[in-house]
């Protein structure tokens, strides 16, 4: 079938090789990210220890109307979003690194290609 050709070989070697590697990333994505609520936990547990608005944000008691030129919004990320500045550094990791994936897997999937 394959020509005695060495270079070949290791194309398709290595072709198949990066196929499976895909594979097994791809799985273990959707497994460990997807199917399983630890990462969310484990994120939902450092936000609430670490960053100091969200406990600002559940002793506040919801008033009639906010103040004029001030937002104040009713889920606590979205608070999260808007005060990025003042957030800690384990916050912004944490919130950098949902909003990435999640503007990751918008283009991705909506240009066809793999994403899991």
């Amino acid at each position: 079938m394959w020509p005695l050709d060495p270079s070949r070989k290791e194309v398709l070697g290595f072709a198949v090789s990066c196929r499976v590697l895909t594979l097994v990333l791809q799985v273990l994505t959707r497994f460990l990210c997807s199917s399983s609520p630890v990462v969310y936990w484990f994120s939902a547990h450092l936000l609430l220890d670490q960053e100091p608005l969200l406990r600002s944000l559940e002793t506040v008691p919801p008033a009639g109307d906010p103040p004029p030129g001030q937002k104040v919004p009713r889920n606590s990320i979205m608070g999260l979003l808007y005060n990025w500045k003042t957030c800690s550094l384990v916050t912004r990791c944490i919130l950098g690194y949902f909003v990435t994936y999640w503007l990751l897997g918008l283009l991705l999937h909506c240009n066809w290609l793999p994403w899991t």
